[in-house]
């Protein structure tokens, strides 16, 4: 239960909607044939980027352990429950799971996934203290993971990887926003992450219009608004730590919506169904494990 707690599952949840998000966007699911053999490349991306993400989660509470001893102290780490060496190589395994599994599908997608692994290890060490950097460094750990979805049609990696730039300003206004978690938040950062949210929204409904989705995609769209500006708004209102944390835990839940609007503002319409029933796994999961 300690080393589930240091994973985050609900958000490991949200990681795979980002993946196959990124397959949809890639054409794989519109082709005539699926076979058993492409079924398993899905799944190996979707077992790769739980490893990645859950290894990315571990060794953030592994460099924070001091940290978390003063401001979370019921964590697994500083509670006692899991050394900082047992969750240490915990968190290896999981990043060699992650890239294996990545491996098996092709080189590309492997290739992807050291990145996502290297781009996490950095976040987790250096990245978090730098006030730009780190909002962006974290937004380029989900914009690659959107990729290595995507990589799974090479051919389509290149035109379409201009797409990562949607995760890369949603996950950085989120980080941005948590920043003010613990002891409350600043007003004109919420500002600033309303309007990059606004922009999220607005390039996914571009991409919905030049693609002939509006009506597909809309829907989505008006439950991402709905559960990401709800708590947003009563956070402004009231900027103290747990309404920032609810904000935060909000944010991230809604990735799976997120990707699920992607998917659909490309012409996916089951596979947007498929990310969409992810949303209620994971919020279940959010009452079990903490997101934040």
């Amino acid at each position: 239960m300690a080393f589930l707690r240091l994973m985050r599952p609900a958000n490991i949840v949200t990681s795979i909607a980002d993946v196959l998000a990124g397959i949809a966007i890639a054409g794989f699911f519109a082709e005539q044939e699926i076979n058993q053999a492409r079924l398993f490349s899905v799944l190996l991306l979707c077992i790769a980027t739980a490893g990645l993400y859950g290894g990315g989660v571990v060794f953030n509470d592994v460099f924070d352990a001091e940290l978390d001893a003063i401001e979370r102290p019921e964590r697994p780490i500083p509670s006692g429950l899991v050394t900082t060496r047992q969750a240490g190589m915990f968190g290896l395994f999981l990043f060699f799971i992650g890239i294996t599994s990545a491996f098996l599908v092709a080189p590309l997608p492997g290739i992807i996934a050291i990145c996502i692994a290297l781009a996490a290890v950095i976040y987790d060490k250096w990245g978090k203290h730098h006030p730009f950097l780190g909002p962006l460094n974290m937004g380029l750990c989900r914009g690659l993971n959107l990729l290595l979805g995507i990589s799974i049609q090479a051919s389509a990696l290149l035109p379409r990887c201009w797409l990562a730039f949607i995760p890369i300003i949603y996950i950085a206004s989120i980080t941005m926003i948590s920043r003010g978690e613990v002891h409350g938040g600043n007003r004109v950062l919420l500002y600033a992450a309303s309007f990059l949210f606004i922009l999220v929204i607005a390039d996914i409904f571009y991409f919905a219009w030049i693609n002939h989705a509006i009506s597909l995609t809309v829907l989505y769209l008006l439950i991402f608004a709905w559960m990401i500006f709800r708590p947003l708004v009563a956070a402004i209102r009231r900027p103290s730590g747990i309404n920032i944390g609810r904000s935060v835990k909000a944010g991230v839940i809604a990735l799976i919506v997120m990707d699920a609007s992607l998917a659909a503002s490309f012409g996916s319409v089951y596979p947007a169904l498929i990310i969409l029933f992810l949303l209620p796994f994971s919020i279940w999961l959010s009452r079990l494990f903490a997101v934040t």
